[in-house]
C-alpha cells in the first residue's frame, strides 16, 4: 500500500490556488496520553489545520526546545512506542482524511528497521517523515525506502545552509522543504525571524517544491506575516505548551482546537493580498 506523498502535495496545492498559506501543526505521539493525543491531532485538523506533524518521542532531540521535551518525557515515561506512533497516524488520517508526516530524528528509525517502518507508516496512511538530522549523504537508504512507498523525504534548512547545501537538500527531498526561520531550537518566540523571507526566496531559486517555514511561530500575527512569502506555516510548541499547562486533557484539546482556528483565520488572511 502506497503513502500519501501525492495528497500532501496536493494539499499544498490546493492551498496555493486558494491564494494562502497550508497550516501545518504538531502533537507529540503519546503525549499526554496515546488518546489524548490523537483527540489533539483530530482537532487541529478539524478547526482548519492542512497537514499535521506527529513527534516521534526521542531522549535527545536537538532540534527541539523544552517544550517539545518535556512533551517527548511525559510520553516516553509512559512507555510510548513506535506502533503507538503508527497507530496515531492511521487513527487521525481515517478520522480526517488530511495528510500525516511523522517529525524524527534517524537513531530510533534506524533501529527499528526503515524498511519497517517505511512499510507501517504508507500502511497506516502516512505522508511522510521530516528528518532534521539525516545528513543528505547518509539518506540513500530512506529516501529509496520512502519511494518505493510513496512517502514524502523533507529535508530541513536554516538560515546559514550555503547555497551548495540547498541544491543539495532540495534536490534529494520530495513533498517540500521545511525552512527554519531562525537559528536555533524549536520554541516561541516575541518574534519570528526576520531572515525567513531571505531563505525562501534562496530556496525558491533552487527548486519547485513549497516551501513552508517554522520554528520560532507562536501567535496568529506572526503567522499571517510568514503566510505572506512562504507556502505553508508551520506551529508546534504554543500548541504542545497549550496542552502542557491545561488542567487535564479535555480542557488541552479545546484549547489547541481554538488556537488552530486563529492560526488558520491568520493564514488565509494572505488571501487579500498576492503572493
Amino acid at each position: 500500500m502506497n503513502g500519501n506523498l501525492r495528497l500532501l502535495a496536493d494539499t499544498l496545492a490546493r492551498a496555493k490556488r486558494e491564494n494562502r498559506a497550508a497550516l501545518i501543526t504538531y502533537m507529540t505521539a503519546g503525549f499526554p496520553t496515546v488518546d489524548d493525543g490523537i483527540a489533539a491531532t483530530q482537532a487541529m485538523l478539524n478547526s482548519g489545520a492542512d497537514i499535521v506533524e506527529i513527534g516521534l518521542p526521542h531522549s535527545d532531540p536537538v532540534l527541539d526546545g523544552p517544550v517539545i521535551q518535556a512533551a517527548d518525557d511525559i510520553a516516553l515515561r509512559a512507555g510510548v512506542r513506535i506502533a503507538d506512533v503508527i497507530r496515531t497516524v492511521r487513527e487521525t488520517h481515517q478520522a480526517t482524511g488530511k495528510p500525516i508526516l511523522v517529525m524524527s530524528y534517524w537513531n530510533p528509525i534506524d533501529r527499528y528497521g526503515p524498511e519497517r517502518f517505511g512499510s507501517e507508516l504508507a500502511e497506516a496512511g502516512g505522508a511522510g517523515c521530516i528528518l532534521p538530522d539525516l545528513p543528505v549523504e547518509e539518506s540513500a537508504v530512506w529516501r529509496e525506502t520512502a519511494d518505493r512507498h510513496g512517502l514524502a523525504t523533507v529535508f530541513v534548512a536554516a538560515p546559514n545552509t550555503t547555497d551548495e547545501r540547498l541544491r543539495e537538500l532540495t534536490t534529494a527531498g520530495t513533498g517540500f522543504v521545511y525552512a527554519s526561520s531562525l537559528m536555533g531550537v524549536t520554541g516561541t518566540r516575541d518574534a519570528a525571524g526576520t531572515a525567513a523571507d531571505t531563505l525562501v526566496r534562496r530556496i525558491r531559486a533552487t527548486t519547485d517544491l513549497p516551501v513552508c517555514v517554522g520554528i520560532g511561530i507562536s501567535d496568529a500575527a506572526q503567522a499571517a506575516r510568514t503566510a505572506r512569502f512562504a507556502d505553508g506555516v508551520i506551529v508546534a510548541s504554543v500548541l504542545v505548551k497549550a496542552v502542557l499547562d491545561a488542567p487535564d486533557a479535555t480542557a488541552g484539546t479545546a484549547i489547541v482546537a481554538e488556537l488552530t482556528a486563529e492560526l488558520s483565520r491568520a493564514t488565509r488572511r494572505h488571501a487579500e493580498s498576492s503572493w
